[in-house]
């Protein structure tokens, strides 16, 4: 047994060499082309200088979440010194994914159980102090008692470490993730921003170091904090140009300061390096999942409609293949209720879309919602109703089921908004305007408490947006202003609340403010414009 540290006088700078990345639903992502970098990360053990290698690289892979090449570089440490504690400790790591509320306890136990059968036995194998304190915090992590429980009783554990280490910038890095998955009810402004703190001074310190700029991102990623983040957002796809995921991060930055441009470049390479990594597999590429419906969203904000309509045929031909997985079918139909949504396009390509949703109660609800709307707005009354109630089914079903915890903590706050808002058009189509908005009110307060989810709106179409359109379609244009006001406070730069809010602004006389606002949404689709004119 060993009982000296390597330590390592310099960051060793990584770079990635045909890393594998196994689907893992819509948060697993390809980790990059043989040459993309992973960033600087300095993380002494008592490992032989080949297990060190790969050791660096799997918690450079994770740092940027890129899970499953980052459990294979642990798995090459093992391999490659079977009595490396620190390698099970780094595979363990990657089933627990605290952004995402994800974990697999059970291989997480598994991967241990080969160190050891037991915690005391698992200690025994680490030849130093400080790798003892880490297995011990792991310890925590996957010991007894409840999710909730043990990630907050982790991340004492890792405050310990911390304090222990404090110059130790992965011990800071670990602890601030641990806070940030300690929000189990959503996103919590004052352990966000305790996490912060953490990161800031890691990030002053090692600029280079993936976690740091990453986890800043995740805890500035809301309309008020983003401003704080973009220093962050701007280093980390340069940190990590490797990584598919940092590639992505960057835009939680962008899109929450409407800055489109920078959110569809972020998402078109976070794609490119997805497929780039599929091709050299032998796979064919893929335009479902997490970053396509993002980069769906920037480009219908620009005005490339066209451009947006492609990425979801070619979803859709994934989603309607035999064998679909339900991640594929789920990110197509959300990406179709985004895209009829914000074009309002009922009777257009995407509306003769579809794919296989009988066995997913969330995804037939996203869809009957989407159909739901389309038949009120369109006036085919009848239609609306049975698909209104439809949802309202689904929706109990889901929430009766003991496992809809998987599809988010807020799902059942989310779903009745949604069948709020369908109520409501049901109001309004029944001559009942004040009801319908009086009903619009209570659900936009319903949503506003829901805890910011980051990313384009959780609910596909924004209550104080729709509360605007209805108010202007009752000739009330100062309280459409101010409905759509609040609706960019929480999606600034929206295309579709600018556009209300200058009609707004028009109706109500103000046609200065309204050519101000027609402005920005010109500014905004100028890709689009450009586009155009060169055709």
């Amino acid at each position: 047994m060993r009982t000296h540290l390597r330590i390592l006088s310099v960051p060793i700078v990584l770079a990635l060499a045909a890393l594998p990345a196994e689907g893992q639903g819509e948060h697993a992502h390809a980790a990059g082309s043989a040459m993309g970098g992973l960033g600087e990360v300095v993380f002494p053990t008592s490992g032989s200088a080949q297990a060190q290698a790969a050791f660096i690289r799997g918690v450079a892979l994770m740092h940027s979440f890129e899970y499953p090449a980052a459990k294979t570089a642990f798995e090459e440490a093992q391999r490659l010194e079977p009595a490396f504690a620190m390698a099970y400790w780094g595979e363990a790591m990657t089933y627990n994914h605290p952004i995402w509320m994800e974990q697999d306890s059970a291989a997480a136990r598994a991967a241990l159980a080969r160190l050891g059968a037991t915690p005391r036995e698992r200690a025994v194998k680490a030849p130093t102090e400080r790798e003892r304190d880490w297995l011990a915090a792991l310890e925590v992590l996957y010991g007894p008692g409840s999710k909730p429980s043990r990630d907050s009783a982790y991340a004492g554990a890792m405050q310990r470490v911390f304090e222990k280490y404090p110059d130790d910038p992965e011990a800071a890095v670990f602890y601030a993730l641990a806070l940030l998955g300690t929000a189990h009810g959503g996103r919590h402004v004052p352990t966000y921003m305790r996490a912060a703190a953490l990161m800031e001074e890691v990030f002053r310190d090692h600029p280079r170091h993936p976690g740091a700029a990453h986890f800043l991102i995740h805890a500035y990623d809301d309309p008020t904090h983003a401003p704080l983040g973009l220093r962050a957002a701007r280093a980390y796809s340069r940190i990590a140009p490797g990584a598919a995921h940092a590639q992505h991060m960057t835009s939680h930055i962008f899109i929450a300061l409407g800055m489109w441009d920078d959110m569809v470049r972020a998402n078109e390479v976070a794609q490119g390096v997805v497929n780039e990594a599929r091709a050299a597999r032998g796979q064919p590429a893929t335009w479902c999942g997490h970053y396509a419906f993002w980069l769906e969203y920037g480009y219908l904000q620009q005005g490339r409609d066209a451009e947006a309509l492609r990425i979801l045929r070619d979803c859709h031909a994934e989603a309607s293949a035999p064998g679909a997985s339900m991640p594929v079918v789920r990110s197509f139909v959300s990406m179709r209720s985004r895209y009829l949504l914000d074009t309002e396009d009922w009777g257009g390509p995407a509306a003769e879309l579809f794919a296989r949703t009988a066995s997913d109660n969330v995804a037939r609800l996203q869809d009957a919602y989407a159909a739901a709307f389309a038949f009120l707005r369109d006036g085919e009354i009848e239609g609306g109703i049975v698909l209104a109630e439809e949802v309202t089914r689904l929706r109990e079903v889901i929430i009766a089921d003991p496992g809809a915890a998987r599809v988010g903590v807020s799902y059942p706050d989310v779903s009745r908004v949604l069948a709020q808002q369908l109520s409501s058009l049901l109001y309004l189509a029944d001559g009942r305007p004040d009801e319908a908005v009086a009903l619009l009110t209570l659900s936009a307060e319903l949503e506003e408490r829901i805890p910011f989810e980051f990313g384009p709106p959780f609910i596909d179409k924004p209550t104080r947006e729709l509360l605007g359109e209805v108010l202007l379609g009752l000739g009330r244009p100062a309280e459409a202003r101010a409905a759509f006001e609040a609706a960019l406070r929480q999606a600034p730069l929206r295309v579709q609340s600018l556009r209300g809010l200058a009609m707004a602004h028009e109706r109500a006389g103000d046609l200065a403010r309204a050519g101000e606002v027609r402005a920005m949404i010109t500014e905004i689709q100028r890709p689009a414009s450009a586009q155009a004119a060169v055709r």
